[in-house]
């Protein structure tokens, strides 16, 4: 295949993708994280102090305290360690919260992954072997 750089000068694509792609594999720690070490809040309670400290109604308030929750930061490396060092009903809910994806059907089912037709029959046509 023929493609050309910024110059126009003609230049060869290297082939060195496939349509295959090799998932990592992951290897939980020894130790499973506190509960607190998964998720930062900081800004969260910055934000969710300054709206009960302000002069809005208390539905403004309401609605601003619930939109501040969408400023945590998850840290998915010790959810991930934390889910596999837990116990069945907490490894399900967490796969039904989206936090942690382990069966592409099941992140198909919860909505968390959503794949058009034209790549959905790339995928099977790759990996259903």
């Amino acid at each position: 295949m023929e493609q050309f750089d910024l110059f126009g000068e003609e230049r060869k694509l290297e082939s060195e993708y496939t349509s295959k792609i090799k998932t990592p594999i992951y290897e939980p720690s020894l130790k499973k994280p506190h509960v607190l070490e998964l998720v930062d809040n900081a800004k969260t309670k910055r934000l969710i102090n300054k709206i009960k400290a302000s002069n809005l109604s208390e539905d403004d308030k309401r609605f601003l305290q619930i939109a501040a929750y969408r400023h945590l930061r998850f840290n998915y490396e010790l959810i991930a360690d934390y889910y596999a060092h837990s116990g069945k009903e907490f490894q399900e809910l967490a796969e039904e919260s989206g936090l942690v994806i382990i069966d592409f059907k099941k992140a198909i089912q919860y909505g968390y992954v959503k794949l058009a037709d034209e790549i959905a029959q790339l995928y099977l046509k790759d990996y259903e072997k």
